[in-house]
C-alpha cells in the first residue's frame, strides 16, 4: 500500500475507534458575554480565519482627547447586557483584554434608509436594532437573533475563511443591506488607513480595508457574494474635507459608482423582498488579495445551501469536541465543552486555501506542508493553552510553532512573537513566552523541524538587549524598577523563560547553553525580598524600593497583578521558593493566608479586568499569573489543599452562564485552565514533561489522542464532597508522587482517582 493509502486507513480506523457522541448542544458561546468574560457568541469554526458575530455597540477608543475606559467592555464586540445589535462583523478576538479587528460590518434593514449607526439610548436613530435575548441563538457554528425594529430574522454560519449571512425579510421594496466599512472594534477617527471597493457585477463585490490599530500595518482583503441581485447601491463617503480634490469629482460617485476608495466609506445595497424571503450573503476574506478571497469562497462555500454550510461547520466542532469525551453533570459537560470550544477558536487560521499569507516583512509568502497560523496571546497561552494543545492537538500545535518561527525569520528585528496578529507583532505584555511554547512543543516531542533552529530563535530573543529592559536583566540579573513599570514581573517572567531555553538547551545536548540559561533562571532571587518574604522592585545600585505595597497592582513593578500573587511565580523552582519563604510550613501557611485574606476594593480597582466574582480571598483567577498557584501545595507536602483549593476554584469561577467566567477568556487560557483541572492534572512548568495532580471534577474522561492511543481518567466514588485524593493509580500502579507525566499519557491507558470526602494527610 502507499503511503498515503496508510493514513487513510489509519484515520479511518482511528475514527472507528470510539463512537463519537453529539456534543455541540453543550456548547453555549454565551457564557463569558457578560461582564469581563469579553468572549463573542457568533459563528466560527475550529481555529476559523472568520469569526462572524454580532457587535452591540460602536463607542470610541477615544473621548475628549484620552482613552475612553468604557470601551474595555467591548473587546468581543458584543456584551451580553446590552439591548441593541449594530450588525454583524467578520473578525474578532475572544476573551483578550485589549483589542482590533470588527471587520466589515453588515447589517440588514428595511424602511427609509439610514447610514448611520445611531445610538444604543434610541435604535431607530440609525440602522441598530433592539433585540431580545429570548429570539437569541447561540450554538457552535451558528448564531440566530431577530433584529426586532426591522423585523427580520438573522443568522449566521461559517467555513475558515467564509462568513455565510441569511436574512429573513418581510415584504418591503425598501430591504437594505449595509456594510459599514469604517466600523472596528477599539475604534478611532483615523484608524482606517485606506478602504477600496470594486462592484464586480450585481451579486459581487470585492476590495479591501487597512487600519493603524493594534497591528499597525493590517491589511484584509475580502469578496462579498449577494445570493440575488441587488436593484441598486450607493455609498456615503465620511472622509474629512480636503483643498485637494482630485479629478474624481467628475463623477457621482455616491450612487451606482463602481469604484469607491476612501478611509470611511458606508455602502448599501437596496432590495424588493417578498414575506420571508431569505436573502443570502457570502463574505470571503484573505491576508493576500481579492483574488484569493474570491477563490476562497469557491474553494470552501461554493454553494448557496445555508443548512448545508451550518451542518458542516457543527460537523468540524462535534469531531473537534469528541477528542475528549466525560461523563460529568450536565452542567459540568455544559462548562467543560464550552472551555473546550473557546480553547479551539485561537490562534486562527492566517492563510489562504492555496498557502499563501502575508508574513511580517509585508511580503506575500507560500505555506508548504503547514497551516500557518497568527492570534498568538502568548502571555497568557504558554500557560495551559500551548500544553494542551501538546496533549490533544500536537499536529496544530506543531504548525504554531512553524508559524512562529517564520514569523521570527521575518522580523526585522529577530525575535519571536510576544503578542502576534495579522502579519503584525503589538508587543502587548511581558516576557518571552515563545520560548515556553517551543521549549514545551521539542520536549513532548510534539515538533517535528528543526530544533536547532528553534533553539537559536530563543536565544537571539532573549538576548535582544533593547527589549523592555533585557539588556539590564542580563548585566545585573534583575530590571532595574527606574528601567520599567513592571520591572519585577518582567524579571520573573524572563527568569521563567530562561529555564525554558534551559530545558530546550538539555533535550539537544547543547551543555554549554543549558548551564547559561539554568544560571538566568535563578534571577527571581534577585527580585525576592527576604526581610519581608515577598518579591519587591530593585533600585539599580541594589537597594530595595522603599515605598511599596504588597496588596497594590498599580506602580508596584508588576503587570495585572500585585505581589502577593507574583511572589508565588517562580513555577519553575518550587522547590527552592519554598526554602526562601521559610519551609514547607511557612510557605503552605502563606498559601492558604492568599485564599483566605479579605482583598479590599480599592486594590483591584486599579485593573480593568478583574472584579469581585474574578478573586478568591486575595487569589485572582481572573488574570493568569497566579493560575499554578493553587497546585504548589503538592510541593509542600500538602496535597490535600491542592485539591480543595482546585475544586473550589472551579465551582467559583466557572459558571453556565453569560457571567460565568471570572477574568478575560484570554484566547482560551481560562479554558484550558479548566479542561486540565477538571480532568485532575495541570502543566505548572511547561518545557517539562511533569504535570501536577489536583482532583477531577469529572467522573471520567477519555482522551482520543492524536497517536491513536486513548487515556482514560477515573474518578472512583465522585461527588460534590468527595473533592480529596485517596490515593491515585496508573495503570493499576499506586503512584506515590502527585505527578504524571506527557509520555505516560501518550503511551496510553488509565488513571484512577479514588475520591473522599475527607483529606487523606500522610
Amino acid at each position: 500500500m502507499t503511503k498515503v493509502s496508510l493514513t487513510i486507513l489509519f484515520q479511518l480506523l482511528l475514527s472507528l475507534s470510539f463512537a463519537q457522541q453529539n456534543l455541540v448542544p453543550y456548547v453555549h458561546p454565551l457564557i463569558g458575554t457578560e461582564k469581563m468574560g469579553h468572549t463573542f457568541p457568533g459563528a466560527t469554526v475550529p481555529f476559523g480565519a472568520v469569526q462572524l458575530s454580532p457587535d452591540s455597540d460602536t463607542l470610541s477608543y477615544e473621548f475628549n482627547g484620552k482613552y475612553n475606559g468604557a470601551v474595555y467592555k467591548y473587546c468581543a464586540g458584543y456584551k451580553y447586557e446590552d439591548k441593541t445589535i449594530v450588525g454583524f462583523s467578520h473578525t474578532h478576538f475572544s476573551g483578550t483584554g485589549h483589542s482590533d479587528l470588527g471587520d466589515f460590518l453588515i447589517m440588514p434593514t428595511q424602511g427609509a434608509l439610514q447610514l448611520n449607526p445611531g445610538v444604543a439610548s434610541d435604535p431607530k436613530s440609525g440602522y441598530r436594532s433592539a433585540f431580545s435575548h429570548t429570539n437569541e441563538v447561540a450554538e457552535a457554528g451558528y448564531y440566530k437573533v431577530k433584529l426586532d425594529d426591522h423585523a427580520i430574522v438573522a443568522e449566521l454560519t461559517a467555513s475558515s475563511r467564509v462568513g455565510f449571512h441569511q436574512y429573513t425579510f418581510p415584504k418591503s421594496n425598501q430591504s437594505h443591506i449595509i456594510l459599514d466599512l469604517t466600523h472596528g472594534i477599539y475604534n478611532y477617527e483615523d484608524k482606517v488607513v485606506w478602504t477600496y471597493v470594486r462592484v464586480v457585477n450585481d451579486t459581487l463585490i470585492t476590495g479591501y480595508r487597512q487600519t493603524n490599530g493594534w497591528a499597525r500595518t493590517r491589511t484584509v482583503y475580502f469578496a462579498l457574494s449577494f445570493s440575488k441581485p441587488f436593484k441598486s447601491y450607493g455609498q456615503k463617503n465620511l472622509d474629512k474635507a480636503q483643498v485637494y480634490k482630485g479629478f474624481w469629482r467628475k463623477f457621482d460617485q455616491t450612487r451606482n459608482f463602481p469604484e469607491i476608495a476612501g478611509k470611511r466609506i458606508r455602502m448599501y445595497f437596496d432590495f424588493d423582498t417578498e414575506e420571508g424571503e431569505k436573502v443570502k450573503l457570502k463574505m470571503a476574506l484573505s491576508p493576500v488579495s481579492q483574488e484569493n478571497a474570491l477563490a476562497n469562497m469557491r474553494a470552501e462555500i461554493p454553494h448557496w445551501n445555508f443548512e448545508q454550510a451550518k451542518t458542516t461547520a457543527q460537523a468540524d466542532w462535534n469531531r473537534e469536541l469528541n477528542k475528549i469525551q466525560i461523563d460529568a453533570s450536565e452542567t459540568d459537560k455544559v462548562n467543560f465543552y464550552t472551555s473546550l470550544y473557546h480553547s479551539f477558536i485561537n490562534p486562527t487560521t492566517y492563510m489562504d486555501v492555496n498557502g499563501q499569507y502575508k508574513g511580517l516583512d509585508q511580503g506575500v509568502h507560500q505555506a508548504t506542508g503547514f497551516t500557518n497560523y497568527t492570534t498568538f496571546s502568548l502571555w497568557d497561552t504558554y500557560r495551559a493553552l500551548h500544553p494542551f494543545f501538546n496533549l490533544i492537538q500536537p499536529s496544530r500545535n506543531n504548525d504554531m510553532v512553524q508559524s512562529m518561527l517564520n514569523h521570527y525569520d521575518q522580523s526585522t528585528l529577530k525575535m519571536l512573537p510576544i503578542w502576534s496578529h495579522y502579519a503584525n507583532d503589538n508587543w502587548c505584555m511581558s516576557g518571552y513566552h515563545s520560548v515556553s511554547v517551543l521549549a514545551d512543543a521539542v520536549v513532548k516531542g510534539a515538533y517535528s523541524g528543526d530544533a536547532q533552529k528553534a533553539l537559536d530563535a530563543c536565544i537571539a530573543t532573549s538576548n535582544h538587549r533593547s527589549y523592555e529592559g533585557i539588556g539590564e536583566y542580563i548585566d545585573r540579573g534583575y530590571v532595574p524598577s527606574a528601567s520599567s513599570g513592571t520591572s519585577v514581573s518582567n524579571t520573573l517572567e524572563y527568569a521563567y523563560d530562561d529555564w525554558c531555553i534551559a530545558q530546550l538547551a538539555k533535550k539537544l545536548n547543547r551543555q554549554d547553553v543549558y548551564e547559561t540559561y539554568l544560571k538566568r533562571s535563578e534571577s527571581w532571587q534577585n527580585v525576592f525580598d527576604k526581610s519581608i518574604g515577598f518579591m519587591r522592585p530593585r533600585l539599580a545600585d541594589g537597594s530595595f524600593k522603599k515605598e511599596f505595597d504588597v496588596y497594590k497592582t498599580d506602580g508596584q513593578g508588576f503587570i495585572e497583578g500585585n505581589s502577593w500573587n507574583f511572589s508565588f511565580f517562580v513555577p519553575q523552582n518550587p522547590t527552592s521558593l519554598i526554602q526562601y519563604m521559610g519551609g514547607p510550613k511557612k510557605f503552605s501557611a502563606r498559601l492558604d493566608t492568599l485564599f483566605s485574606m479579605h482583598l479590599p476594593d480599592e486594590f483591584f480597582a486599579e485593573t480593568e479586568d478583574i472584579t469581585r466574582e474574578g478573586i478568591i480571598g486575595g487569589y485572582i483567577h481572573g488574570n493568569e499569573p497566579a493560575h499554578h498557584i493553587a497546585y504548589l501545595y503538592n510541593w509542600a507536602g500538602q496535597p490535600w489543599k491542592t485539591q480543595e483549593r482546585v475544586r473550589m476554584i472551579l465551582n467559583m469561577q466557572y459558571k453556565s452562564t453569560p457571567d460565568g467566567l471570572g477574568g478575560n477568556d484570554d484566547c482560551g487560557q481560562m479554558s484550558a485552565w479548566y479542561m486540565f483541572s477538571s480532568m485532575g492534572f495541570y502543566p505548572v512548568a511547561p518545557g517539562s514533561e511533569d504535570y501536577s495532580l489536583g482532583s477531577p471534577s469529572v467522573k471520567s474522561a477519555r482522551l482520543n489522542l492524536e497517536n491513536g492511543k486513548t487515556f482514560t481518567i477515573e474518578a472512583i466514588n465522585q461527588g460534590d464532597k468527595n473533592v480529596y485524593v485517596q490515593k491515585v493509580l496508573l495503570n493499576g500502579k499506586l503512584l506515590t508522587q502527585p505527578t504524571i507525566t506527557h509520555t505516560d499519557i501518550m503511551k496510553g491507558g488509565t488513571l484512577t482517582f479514588y475520591m473522599t470526602a475527607k483529606p487523606v494527610k500522610k
